[in-house]
Formats: C-alpha cells, structure tokens, sequence
C-alpha cells in the first residue's frame, strides 16, 4: 500500500499495519501524531539492534551528570577540605530526585514522554556547561559560593535527569523486557564512563584544575550524544509499534487505560456575556445563565475530583501487584546508598593517596554494570524472594565500616578488602537493582506497563533518600577526620600495610 495515498497506514515487511484514531496527546509521546493499530500486523523487528544500543546510551545519559559531579572526588576534597560535600551532594541529589518523581507522576497527565525526556536533558546539559565554565575554569565565585553553586547545580540535575529516568522506565515498560535492562545497563555504563574518564584525565594531565574541565568537558559531549540518540530512535517502527499498541490497550473510560493516567477535563472560561446582563436582557434570564454556569462549574469539579480517585485507585491496584518488587528494588538502592558514594570516599590508604576513592568508585561501577548485564539472564524470581535476596546485601554495611572505622586505624587493614567490598556491592548492585525493574511490568496488563515503570522509580527513589539520609549517620560513627597526618610513619604502619593486612 502507498503511504502517500493514506497517512494513517504504514507496512511493515510484507505485513499492512491500519491504524485508527488515536487522541493528540498520545500521539505526541509517541514523538509525532498517528493512529492506533488495529488489525492484524507482524511485529516490527529491531534491526542490527539499534534501539537497544539506543536505550542503553539513553541510561547513560540520566546518570552520567550526577555522576561527573561526585567522582571527580580528588577534586572536591582539594577545593572543599574537611567538608561533607560528597554526602551533601548526594542527599541534595536523592530528595531533588524523590520529588521529581512525585512531580513525574503527575506531569504524565499533562506533557508527553518525549518533553519530558527532553527536558531532562537540556537541564543537565546547562548545568554541567556552567560549573565547568564558571566554577572550575574561570573560578568566578569564592569557595563558599562555589559549595553552595555545586549544591545549586546538583539540585537542576537531580530535577531533569529524574524526570527523564521516570519517564525512560515509563516508556520502556512498554517495549520488550530486554530494553528496560539495557535502559539501567546504561545506568551502570554511566558510572564506569565516568569513572574511566576520570582516571584517564588525572592521569594525563597533572593540574587538577585543568584535568577536571576537560573531564567535565567530556561528560557534555556524551550527554550531548545521548540526546541525539534518543532523537532519532523515538521515530523507529519498532518503537511507535509498541507504544501504540499499549495506547490502543485503554478502556473506554479512558482510566484504566492510557497507562492509569489521570486525565483532568480543560475548563474553557465562559464568556463574559453569559455572566453579564446585555440592555434589553431580563434579569431573570441573566441568573438563569449565572445559575447554569454555576452547576456546569460544580459538575466539572467534580468529573475532575472523580478521575483523580479513580487515578489514585489504579495506581493502588497496580501497587498491590508489584509490592515485592517495590520491595527489593527499594532496599537494594537503600542499601547501596548508605555507603556509595560517601562512606566509600572516606575511605583511605597513603600509596594510593587521593587515588583510592576514585579506584574503589571505579571498582564499584565496573561490577555494577557487569551486575546489570548478567540481570539479562532468563532467571525466574518469585517476588517474595527477590526481596529476600536484596535485603541479604546489609551485611556489607558493616564490613565497609569496618574498612574506614576507626579512622587511624581501621578494624580490616589494606586496601584489598575495601576493594573486594566494593566489588560486591557494585555486582550485586547491578543485579538486584535491575531483576525487580525489569519483572515487575510481566505483572499487570499492557494498559498499565507505564504506570509500574513509574511506581518502580517511586520505590527506587524512597530506597536511595532513605539510605542517602542514614550515609550521615554512618558518618557520624566514624567520627570527625584526623586532624593529624595518617600517613607519618610515626603515627600508623596501616596505611603502608599490604593488600589485606
């Protein structure tokens, strides 16, 4: 069939795809208007893969900033010193990011996916462009502006980047299972990116201020790739086929459809001459008119009151679905959180000096994104023991104390063992970080895939605050930092002890 002849059908191989009517809003996620499908139609393949590579850059792009702010560590604790600043930037980004969740939820009623994506990363493009330029190269503000900017900076990423994860988990429940893992392998590809331009750009070069704008300088470039690769896959049949297949999935209430989205009604004012007597107009006519005016405004008050509860209930009923999952993916990140990044950076060790944070980050994102790639892995958990098994990783909480406490002279000597630590937590991380994410969509109806994608982000983000919150507190055990050297010979022979001892 010729498309040019009808708009609304399009062929995939030898197999006509006709599409019905389809509302606008839809249409725009879906990245330009078209139609639902309605007969029957062969799946479009993704072809050489494209799309899951594109899935995969676009994980990399959600976490990549927040990451170029807190691994260049050697730098913020040369510029801040005796500060808290990578606690601080990680609790400022996890509450920013718990909120933009709550935010996302509610703006997918009124933006499309594809918007929200967009301006997730056009915020963390600007930030990143002006703490380079501003802070870092031309060092326009003093140190305490420069803390409480950083702090500003984090905040703008933690808003867009989150928004945009939110509204990737969304878009990608409604693709195949194996696109939403390559969306968090992503995510842990973003760490070790990071990680790896880090070392190469302090190792290259031996300013610290110079080595950290072009590292940063870096981080824009791949951010900037990643937009581009979103751009140009959201056009791909495969994707369009998918997410209007999920559209076409709605009830004819419009609720339990669309995703669970709660759709309120758009009240056009009224006239100003319905409301006002014209010369020659009765005013008895005028207050019927008032009066009608009136019940229309209280019928629509309440069309609107009954689709929030009605929204509200959808999303209850899917959470009473996917409670296990919530579960295990909530406490996965939470305990991730209370020691990556902060208790991590504290760590540390007189050879490698202020490499350590650096190699036990770049540890920990390395075997996180091994942990993503094998959760693609045809493993069958039941939900009761995923969330089992997530919780079992707070055992590393101790052994990572155990690293860094006490400060002069800590309970498991030489670095190894930080380093084998953070290995478990980062594989481990990388696993059950993404089972739940990827198994919990199988659970419900194609009608809601969206809205669990959401309700998992929610879980994910109270498992990171609550975590980021209880990190202060585990620096609280550890104490205040030395106020002498730790690395004088006269003082502790740990610090020049072997790997394990």
């Amino acid at each position: 069939m010729d498309p040019e002849e009808n708009e609304s059908e399009s062929t995939y191989g030898a197999t006509t795809v006709s599409y019905g009517h389809m509302p606008e809003v839809e249409a725009s996620s879906l990245g330009s208007t078209f139609d639902i499908p309605e007969l029957h139609f062969r799946v479009p393949r993704d072809k050489y893969h494209l799309v899951y590579l594109a899935l995969l850059l676009a994980g990399v792009g959600f976490l990549l900033p927040y990451n170029s702010f807190i691994t260049d560590v050697d730098y913020l604790h040369a510029r801040y010193p005796g500060t808290s600043i990578v606690f601080d930037m990680s609790l400022t980004y996890i509450l920013v990011a718990f909120g933009a969740v709550l935010v996302n939820n509610s703006l997918i009623e009124t933006f499309g996916t594809h918007t929200r994506i967009t301006l997730g990363y056009g915020l963390a493009f600007v930030s990143l462009v002006f703490i380079a330029i501003f802070d870092i190269w031309l060092e326009v503000f003093d140190k305490d502006t420069s803390y409480v900017m950083n702090l500003l900076a984090v905040s703008v990423v933690a808003f867009g980047c989150t928004v945009q994860q939110s509204s990737f988990y969304g878009y990608t429940s409604m693709l195949p299972p194996r696109y939403t893992q390559a969306a968090m392998t992503g995510e842990s590809a973003a760490g070790l990116l990071v990680s790896i331009n880090r070392i190469l750009t302090k190792a290259l070069v031996q300013d610290k201020r110079a080595n950290t704008v072009i590292f940063f300088c870096l981080s824009i470039f791949f951010v900037a790739a990643c937009f581009i690769s979103h751009q140009l896959v959201k056009r791909s049949k495969f994707v369009r086929h998918h997410l209007a297949a999920c559209v076409s999935a709605r009830s004819p209430d419009g609720v339990d459809g669309a995703f669970g989205e709660v759709r309120l009604e758009i009240l056009d004012s009224e006239p100003k001459e319905a409301l006002t007597e014209s010369p020659g107009t009765a005013s008895d006519d005028g207050q019927e008119e008032v009066e009608g005016s009136r019940q229309k405004s209280l019928r629509v008050r309440l069309k609107q009151t009954r689709s929030i509860r009605r929204g509200l209930l959808v999303r209850w009923q899917v959470a009473k679905q996917i409670w296990t999952y919530m579960l295990a993916i909530g406490s996965a990140y939470f305990i991730t959180l209370c020691l990556f990044p902060g208790i991590e950076s504290e760590v540390t060790n007189c050879t490698l000096g202020d490499w350590m944070p650096i190699v036990l980050m770049a540890i920990f994102n390395l075997f996180d994104f091994i942990g993503k790639i094998t959760a693609a892995a045809p493993v069958e958990w039941e939900g009761g023991w995923l969330a089992l098994a997530s919780s079992i990783r707070v055992l590393l909480v101790p052994l990572m104390m155990m690293c860094a406490a006490p400060r002069d002279s800590p309970i498991l000597q030489g670095p190894g063992w930080s380093m084998f630590i953070s290995l478990l937590l980062g594989l481990t991380n990388g696993y059950f970080g993404s089972v739940p994410m990827i198994l919990a969509p199988r659970e419900v109806e194609d009608e809601q895939k969206e809205i669990t994608g959401n309700i998992m982000m929610l879980s994910y983000s109270l498992g990171l605050t609550a975590g980021s919150g209880l990190a202060y507190g585990l620096k609280a055990i550890l104490g205040h930092e030395l106020t002498y050297d730790p690395c004088a010979a006269a003082n502790t022979t740990f610090y020049n002890s072997t790997i394990f001892h």
